[in-house]
């Protein structure tokens, strides 16, 4: 088995797979993606951290590779789909930088309420600015914590040791789990009210995506300190910038950028009272030697004895059943990232019922990936078809299953309700022939769509030159339907309209559609 290691990897995961009987390793960093590309076809596996991009154009010439190991937990840099398709594992090191970037995301607290940074560079420059750079102390200030899986949790349990109040907003974790950590639960809106500081650990999805803005900023307290060690874009820094330079927010510490590296003339790097890091916050020799470590023995396991360890994309599963599971799985994965997507309120039940004839199949492999499928959205990192049902479970949410033989319109039928604190949601699904799958109902609306690409789901009046009226505004502004499905509500008077567009619609280009007379609501979603 040869393996190659394409970016910089800790010694001692290199050593262990050096060391190993039976597979040979190639260290070679910093190859151009054409380089790469032209000997990629030579390993079984590869070993990356965030530099190499793992496209399609390069899985389409890995003809021998097998799996796909991130020593760390961020994917963003790989091609999952198109790695599935091509049967390629994908696995990654979730809990190796937990406690790292947690105290990262403390350090920077730290650091910014006592002007570190600035009193470091005063000093260098032989200035003595004692009064200037008085700061205050964090004892019995109140940290609002946006997001408590595994780094937010750290973050918390850190706070807390300092004397410090700590409330907590996760849109995913049941309120009674948080409390019984010995944490206070608090709404979104409450923990803006509350909070001196604010620190996110959310995944970076499109429901995050400017989760503090002008509107949040507006109602958090006068003077509120903000640290963002998750992922850029979640703190809209153009509204941060106009938040700090009135005064409302006191000072940002931030680790992470919307676009990295961030360029030079980004005005927010500009105040005084901002603080940064090159994204950091998993950058230590403790954290990088656990990710190489367990990068390494994950990849002994799968090339030596087939065993499948944090793999986002393969479940625990043997062979034969994962070939007839396959396209149910692809399916379930795919209706809860969709759910995810649509989803409002805190979520609190998942119901799955199975109709029709699935020949006999244990279908909690299926239950597996639609959790997955839904958690991998709503949580930060570290979600596969291991690890979901528990999380699912230490999340508070409650989660069955029913199975009937009976399917009227259907050979197989797979419906899912997820009920939250503010509405309920049905999504069902079906497999057409051996691997062509489908959602065939959202809500009340029958629908045939195929679930992939850049979707965008809208809610108009069924009235003549509604879906005229949506069809000529994309056109105008050169945005090309490659499918477009309407579904009729049973017994009502609206439409939804399913369309896939060659490339994801803008914020602006949403509000265009909503603004048409006969649209009702508009959602987008990424398959």
């Amino acid at each position: 088995m040869k393996v190659l290691i394409s970016d910089k990897l800790g010694e001692e995961g290199v050593k262990i797979l050096q060391n190993e009987e039976g597979i040979d390793v190639d260290v070679k960093t910093g190859l151009p993606p054409e380089e790469l590309k032209k000997i990629i076809g030579q390993y079984d596996g590869l070993i990356i951290r965030s530099a190499t991009k793992v496209t399609a154009d390069l899985l389409e010439a890995a003809t021998n590779l097998k799996v796909v190991g991130r020593a760390g937990i961020g994917l963003d840099n790989v091609d999952i789909p198109a790695a599935t398709k091509k049967g390629v594992a994908v696995m990654n090191t979730p809990g190796g930088n937990v406690v790292t970037t947690a105290e990262h995301s403390i350090s920077l607290m730290m650091a910014l309420t006592r002007n570190i940074p600035q009193g470091t560079s005063t000093i260098k420059q032989g200035l003595w600015e004692k009064k200037k750079l008085e700061g205050r102390e964090i004892f019995n200030k109140t940290l609002g914590v946006i997001g408590f899986g595994k780094i937010g949790s750290v973050v918390a349990d850190r706070a807390r040791g300092l004397k410090m109040r700590v409330v907590v907003f996760d849109p995913v974790v049941q309120p009674e789990v948080i409390e019984k950590e010995g944490f206070e639960y608090v709404d979104l809106d409450a923990l803006f009210q509350q909070s001196d500081y604010i620190t996110v650990h959310v995944p970076k999805i499109p429901a995050t995506v400017g989760l503090l803005n002008k509107a949040a900023f507006a109602k958090m307290k006068d003077g509120v300190m903000v640290v963002n060690c998750a992922r850029g874009g979640i703190i809209d820094e153009n509204d941060l910038y106009d938040a700090i330079t009135s005064g409302k927010v006191a000072g940002a510490a931030l680790d992470v950028f919307s676009t990295e590296p961030p360029p030079a003339d980004l005005p927010l790097l500009k105040l005084d009272n901002v603080i940064a890091t090159p994204h950091l916050g998993a950058s230590t020799k403790e954290a990088q030697t656990n990710v190489a470590v367990a990068v390494a023995e994950q990849f002994i396991e799968f090339l030596k004895y087939n065993n499948i360890i944090n793999a986002v994309n393969v479940p625990a599963v043997s062979g034969k059943l994962l070939e007839q599971l396959r396209p149910f799985m692809t399916l379930a994965d795919r209706m809860g990232s969709m759910q995810a997507q649509f989803l409002t309120g805190q979520l609190k039940e998942i119901h799955l019922e199975y109709q029709g004839d699935f020949h006999g199949l244990d279908m909690k492999p299926v239950t597996t990936a639609f959790l997955k499928g839904i958690l991998d959205v709503l949580v930060q990192d570290g979600v596969n078809s291991v690890n979901a049902p528990v999380l699912a479970k230490d999340m508070g949410i409650k989660v069955s299953e029913t199975s009937t033989a009976e399917s009227e319109k259907f050979m197989n039928l797979i419906s899912v309700k997820i009920v939250t604190t503010e509405k309920e949601c049905l999504v069902a699904g079906s497999v057409f022939g051996k691997t062509d799958t489908r959602i065939v109902r959202i809500d009340d609306f029958r629908i045939e769509i195929i679930p992939e690409g850049h979707l965008a789901l809208i809610h108009n009046l069924d009235e003549p030159g509604a879906i005229g009226s949506i069809g000529n505004l994309l056109g105008e502004n050169n945005i090309n339907i490659s499918q477009m499905h309407v579904g009729t509500q049973v017994g009502g008077k609206n439409n939804i309209i399913l369309i896939k567009t060659d490339n994801p619609l803008t914020n602006d280009m949403k509000k265009k559609v909503l603004a048409l007379s006969k649209v009702k609501s508009i959602q987008t979603f990424e398959l």
